[in-house]
């Protein structure tokens, strides 16, 4: 999972979403978390929450907002992954990360958080990286922290009772905020 193909970016193309990409992102970021499509992939959700991970009204949300951008990738004219960029004064906040379940693995999302990475730096000339992450996804938190991201052990409470992230399978979920310096 954690090998990238030399080829993984070849072909990639990063832009803004816009209104017309709402639904096919919101489809895609369920692929990649939520029911039996996930498992085809490893970053699935489906074992700790069930129901939605996203709506329509979330992501129009981010692609409106004046500081915030929503990344789209596509290849050969299909959208295989997304991210939300969002700038927040010295720091950039990284979300909404969704790779197509059957491209992951392959080194795609080393590349577009690489490119994330290179346009909070360059756009906001943001200082760090800020994301978080469910602190019972070790394998996921172990990822980020081979990508340069590190554990700050501050949490903050899991939504429970707000279905719009979902419902929570077990009583311990929480977010763990995780940081990289960006040089």
């Amino acid at each position: 999972m954690d090998t990238a193909a030399p080829d993984a970016s070849a072909g990639l193309v990063f832009r803004e979403a816009t209104d017309a990409d709402v639904d096919t992102l919101v489809a895609l970021i369920e692929s990649a978390y939520r029911g039996d499509s996930s498992r085809a992939g490893w970053t699935t959700e489906a074992d700790i929450l069930e129901g939605q991970r996203t709506d329509p009204e979330g992501v129009l949300a981010v692609i409106k907002s004046p500081d915030s951008r929503l990344m789209t990738v596509e290849r050969d004219g299909r959208v295989v992954a997304c991210c939300q960029l969002e700038h927040r004064g010295t720091h950039a906040y990284f979300g909404m990360f969704a790779v197509s379940p059957a491209l992951q693995g392959a080194g795609l999302g080393k590349v577009i958080i690489a490119e994330a990475e290179r346009q909070a730096r360059e756009t906001w000339s943001a200082t760090e990286m800020h994301m978080t992450v469910i602190s019972v996804r070790d394998d996921l938190i172990a990822w980020y922290e081979r990508r340069g991201y590190r554990r700050t052990g501050r949490m903050t409470p899991f939504p429970y009772g707000d279905e719009r992230f979902g419902i929570p399978q077990r009583a311990d979920l929480q977010f763990e905020l995780l940081v990289k310096a960006l040089a």
